[in-house]
């Protein structure tokens, strides 16, 4: 299922990079470096074998010259030689026949060209020694390669084999992929969930870290939703599947991590522009050295040295220099909670010099509550709160819903009556109620107070029972707790920051202000929106967060698209090229901070190998390093490229930053 990455994958022609055409050991799903989708320890390596074998064998003929024991070192070599070449002549030859008619070029065949060359003038220790060293460090890169990609693998193991479905005829266990929609399942104490879903029956919490990275346990009951791979706590659960068990919010997570390596971003095109046509040049240049000496009189000294040019101008360590740190990054970033769709969209991320949210369910929670109640004189907040729940508990808006969960029990209304765009009317313990918005019931002595709670972000409900004013009630859609660490975090790593609203602007600058944010546009349209993104673009590498339909325009406008919560908006998610599986806004500083570290790891990665071929080039062509010298330093450079490039797997979690100093920055509300 997961993309097979192959050692120096380069060829001719270019475009044939599939896993039959790259020679090298086949890895991912399946390889001799896993047992059960785990990494084997290296002693238990069937893969190792080999190469192993062909180091002993080399150390022994050495170790056989030593004793002056020609023959039988020399027997020692040449068996060393045929278990080290055996790992990579083989492809190597047949990627010059297959491929429909068309030769393909491979690092394999240049190593293969200067073993056999050196056998031929009698260097058969060099050779064993070349044979030795490219093995042993193909094959630790396939390791390399395997340890990098085995987080990504792991979130299938997630899911369980089994799940328990509710029948007319009873309970039945069935294998989880063959779970369908509004299949009812059960969930008993510490079960893992098979689909995503919706509560119908139970209440429990739901550990959920291992899905969106969050560490606190989510509380659900009826209604409620439910994740994929989410492991449940002391209850039991019955829910209804709002997905198949082939095709789930965590399939979905799997299925853009594997997409993670397909598009390949700006540094890993600059290798490939670079390290393709080397194997070609490589192959000119030796035959152009080897040519040199037959028409000076001295071929065996030079053809020798064109041998010791193969393998110096190698572009193995260039070839490797970017893959195995994208998907180091990545994979580790998924273990954040944090979906990178591509490798262009990990690097770009580590440009990224200014992020733009949106607000309503990225910095603020979508979920409206009561933050204020102002009752008139003769009546409490609790009475103010009960009467208007009573008769908010026929409606259906989302400013209902934040009434009655403020007032969990209170009196029954009858005759109510919904006015449109208005509010409500009816009758409690025998009074005349109206609840609406100040356009329809007149605040009165209250509408001061109503004004000022307005201009800090709130909606206002006004209460009138019997025609007086009984109260006003301000509700309003709150800041993530999170939120204004996550700004300031941004502001550290000098990142400007920007919200783009459909609220209007009193709204806008209250959430603003709390989060710290320097520039709001408010009353934006999607189109706004858009614009707004691509203006900013243009100036400096944007990023946009958004998490609903309205943000998806945005989203693929900017130079990295991030959605928030893959479960969320499915336009959303194919719009953006990052997604995050959980809301917690501390993630974005870090997901920041974690690619441009992949980014100079990359770019010093390039560098090196880059510096390994200018600097072995002239020294073996002006025969100043011998064959066995070249091939030890260029394999060695190599796993220093490696441990290199899964040094990006490493995350590094932002410190903590003061809210009061986020909060404390002017804001700038810029209206439609």
């Amino acid at each position: 299922m997961f993309l097979s990455v192959h050692r120096c994958p380069w060829t001719m022609p270019a475009a044939d990079l599939s896993p039959a055409g790259a020679g090298g050991h086949a890895h991912g799903a399946g390889s001799e470096h896993e047992e059960h989708g785990e990494l084997v320890p290296w002693w238990r390596d069937r893969a190792l074998a080999l190469p192993v074998a062909s180091g002993l064998l080399w150390v022994t003929g050495l170790l056989l010259e030593w004793a002056d024991q020609e023959t039988a070192a020399l027997i020692a070599h040449a068996l060393g030689l045929a278990a080290g070449a055996w790992t990579f002549t083989p492809s190597a030859l047949r990627r010059l026949v297959v491929g429909r008619g068309r030769a393909r070029l491979g690092v394999g065949l240049l190593m293969t060209i200067a073993a056999t060359g050196a056998v031929l003038l009698g260097h058969v220790g060099e050779a064993a020694a070349l044979a030795f060293l490219f093995s042993i460090a193909e094959t630790l890169e396939d390791r390399a390669m395997d340890r990098a990609q085995r987080g990504l693998r792991a979130l299938l193991s997630l899911i369980p084999e089994t799940a328990r479905v509710s029948r007319l005829s009873g309970e039945e266990v069935i294998p989880a992929a063959d779970v369908r929609e509004l299949d009812i399942l059960v969930v008993g104490a510490g079960d893992r969930v098979a689909t995503d879903g919706v509560v119908v029956t139970g209440r429990s919490w739901l550990d959920t870290s291992a899905i969106t990275g969050e560490s606190i346990p989510v509380e659900v009951g009826p209604g409620d939703a439910v994740l994929a791979g989410s492991v449940n706590g002391s209850g039991t659960l019955r829910f209804e599947a709002t997905s198949d068990g082939r095709d789930n919010s965590l399939t979905k997570i799997v299925h853009l991590v594997e997409q993670a390596h397909a598009t390949k971003g700006e540094r890993a095109r600059l290798a490939d522009r670079i390290a393709r046509p080397l194997v070609p040049l490589v192959l000119i240049a030796a035959a152009l050295t080897a040519g040199f000496g037959f028409l000076i009189g001295d071929p065996g000294t030079w053809v020798e040295r064109a041998l010791v040019v193969l393998v110096a101008a190698s572009p193995c360590a260039l070839a490797i220099a970017v893959p195995v740190t994208v998907i180091s990054a990545i994979g580790s970033a998924s273990k954040l909670g944090v979906v990178i769709k591509s490798g262009a969209a990990f690097e770009q991320l580590g440009t990224i010099r200014t992020v733009a949210f949106d607000k309503t369910g990225t910095l603020t929670r979508n979920q409206p509550q009561v933050v204020a109640v102002e009752p008139a004189a003769g009546h409490t907040h609790d009475s103010v709160l009960a009467v208007a729940a009573a008769l908010e508990a026929t409606s259906t808006h989302p400013l209902a819903e934040a009434i009655t969960a403020a007032t969990p029990s209170g009196p029954e209304a009858s005759e109510v009556q919904e006015l449109p765009g208005h509010g409500l009317t009816g009758v409690v313990d025998g009074r005349q109620v109206r609840v609406g918005s100040p356009r329809w019931v007149d605040p009165k002595t209250l509408g001061e107070r109503a004004t000022a709670m307005a201009g800090e972000g709130m909606s206002i409900i006004v209460v009138e029972v019997d025609g007086q004013i009984a109260g006003v009630i301000g509700i309003r859609d709150e800041l993530r707790p999170e939120a204004a660490e996550a700004i300031a975090a941004l502001h550290d790593q000098g990142i400007d920051t920007l919200m783009l609203t459909g609220d209007n602007a009193l709204t806008a600058q209250a959430i603003a202000t709390q989060a710290g944010i320097k520039s709001v546009h408010a009353e934006q349209l999607p189109a706004d929106k858009t614009d707004h993104i691509r203006s900013s673009a243009d100036q400096a590498p944007t990023a946009m967060i958004g998490d609903g339909i309205n943000d998806a325009p945005a989203l693929a406008s900017a130079t990295v698209g991030i959605a928030m919560g893959v479960t969320g908006s499915a336009a959303a998610v194919e719009s953006a090229d990052v997604a995050f599986t959980g809301t917690d806004l501390r993630l974005i500083p870090d997901a920041l901070a974690h690619a441009r570290r992949g980014r100079k790891i990359m770019t010093s990665n390039i560098a090196l190998a880059l510096a390994i071929i200018v600097v072995l080039f002239p020294l073996a062509l002006f025969g100043v390093l011998g064959l066995a010298a070249v091939v030890l330093v260029h394999e060695v450079a190599e796993v220093v490229v490696i441990g290199n490039g899964l040094r990006a797997a490493r995350n590094t979690a932002m410190p903590p930053t003061s809210r009061t100093s986020a909060a404390s920055e002017a804001v700038e509300v810029v209206p439609a």
